[in-house]
């Protein structure tokens, strides 16, 4: 049996335009599929049959893995969740990695991302035991999804 690859990971989104806008002019990503589709009420554990959908999947560097699908319920609309101000059981955080954390916060901040703590550096063990030097952006997405975006340094 071979490793199964973690290929994308979707989030449902109140404004599929915001969030698009967001992980694209803030963070760097790109659209690779853009479509509408009718819930089949089988595999999503949300809506029910009949539902119409819009999705849409940004990519990274790689053209396979780490991918973010957005996911816009359009009729009917999902209820409003109430806001989130810390991190709990049940919630993720995207742990993504760049070249330019401060233009990350920069360009978040014009956005008007909520910024949970401004680029800092710090040094964490990595996977072979050596310290591994980075510069760390927290910031919330559109839809109050956590992102730890770093920078490695040499």
């Amino acid at each position: 049996m071979t490793t199964p690859l973690v290929k994308r990971t979707t989030l449902i989104v109140r404004d599929l335009t915001r969030s698009v806008a967001f992980y694209r002019d803030v963070i760097g990503l790109s659209v690779w599929y853009d479509d509408t589709i009718e819930l089949s009420g089988v595999g999503l554990a949300a809506g029910k049959k009949g539902d119409q959908t819009h999705l849409v999947i940004m990519k990274s560097q790689d053209p396979i893995v780490g991918m973010i699908g957005l996911l816009e319920f359009t009729a009917p609309r999902l209820p409003e969740p109430p806001r989130r101000e810390r991190l709990g059981i049940g919630d993720v955080v995207f742990v993504m990695q760049g070249d330019d954390v401060a233009g990350v916060h920069r360009r978040a901040i014009e956005f008007g991302a909520r910024i949970h703590a401004a680029p800092h550096t710090f040094e964490v063990r990595g996977a072979d035991g050596r310290q591994i030097a980075m510069t760390s952006l927290s910031l919330w997405d559109p839809d109050d999804y956590f992102i730890e975006f770093n920078q490695r340094h040499p």
